[in-house]
């Protein structure tokens, strides 16, 4: 049994990987955060040209998938590279889209998305916010007017609320208005709904492994380099077992991630995300502690991935969300 990506898998993260570090992304973070989305977008339709996008859709869409251990293997390159914008949120809305029974709003949005639009996306039990809307091509809400299935209504938001910003500035949040076009409804949308989120809850996973993994490698190059005592601070003892403790957690959590997409099992996601997002944030103050004051400079680059580990820890599913539905094996 292989427990490692193929050779095509490994090629097409590598290439990820080079197009990613050519692109200066760090810039493209720092303007959406100030509210210039160009760049991202950019960013964005070079992603699309590698097939990204194209892994959430179905053919008959005009993509190539649904491959969702591809996808995870992509993510892991996007939090590597701190990539800013609704990622997940867009996989997620692409796979809502394509099953729950609204095939004209597909046939338009969908061919959109593979090409490197983006959308953002509400669900009921994923909270009231939607992230970066004033971005996104397309706002999805599916809201529930009462208990069952057949009351689910998933339509195009009109707009948002006031933008709030989290934890991390390139992460901006709002509350979609209310109206707007229905897409669809009853049954097929609720059952559409609880895969789409377990999608999102799994790339978010998958984007936290990549955050945790780049802080490790920078930290682990800035310890090699800063000097105390005469000495790189790499050479002390209680930094080398503090990086050690950091690559276990991220070791740990990556065959979590990788058989959390092959199995697609909502138990299996919610141990990666715990996994996963723990990981990241103890990535990040371990970054923080040895580089210490200079690691909360806007300058460094490091803050970019700093910022966000916390936020993608919580996102699609708190720790305490997560651990509570391993635990219930279900």
């Amino acid at each position: 049994m292989r427990f490692l990506p193929t050779e095509e898998q490994a090629a097409f993260t590598g290439s990820l990987d080079a197009m990613l570090s050519a692109a200066d992304v760090p810039r493209a973070a720092r303007a959406w955060a100030a509210g210039d989305h160009a760049p991202g977008r950019k960013l964005f339709a070079r992603l699309a040209d590698a097939g990204l996008f194209a892994l959430a859709v179905p053919e008959a869409y005009g993509g190539a998938g649904p491959l969702p251990v591809e996808l995870a293997l992509a993510f892991v390159e996007l939090g590597r590279h701190a990539v800013p914008g609704p990622l997940a949120e867009t996989a997620a809305a692409a796979a809502l889209l394509a099953e729950c029974g609204a095939a004209p709003a597909a046939r338009r949005l969908l061919p959109g998305l593979v090409a490197g639009g983006t959308a953002t996306l509400v669900l009921p039990d994923a909270g009231v916010y939607a992230l970066d809307p004033d971005a996104a091509g397309a706002v999805l809400a599916v809201e529930s007017a009462g208990r069952g299935t057949e009351q689910a209504v998933l339509r195009l938001a009109p707009g948002h609320g006031p933008l709030r910003t989290s934890a991390d500035p390139v992460r901006r949040l709002a509350v979609p208005l209310a109206g707007g076009e229905r897409l669809a409804q009853g049954v097929p949308v609720a059952r559409a709904a609880a895969p789409a989120g377990e999608l999102a809850r799994l790339l978010t996973a998958a984007q936290a492994l990549g955050v945790g993994s780049a802080l490790l490698e920078r930290t682990v190059a800035y310890a090699k380099q800063r000097v105390q005592f005469g000495v790189p601070i790499g050479a002390f003892q209680s930094v080398k077992h503090r990086l050690a403790d950091t690559l276990i957690r991220i070791e740990f959590a990556r065959p979590l991630v990788y058989g959390a997409a092959v199995t697609l099992d909502p138990v299996d996601i919610a141990a990666a995300k715990v996994a996963a997002g723990e990981a990241g944030y103890a990535a990040a103050r371990t970054a923080l502690q040895l580089h210490g004051a200079i690691g909360y400079t806007e300058e460094l680059d490091l803050s970019l991935w700093l910022r966000k580990a916390r936020p993608l820890r919580d996102a699609w599913g708190t720790p305490a969300r997560c651990r509570a539905r391993v635990l219930a094996g279900r």
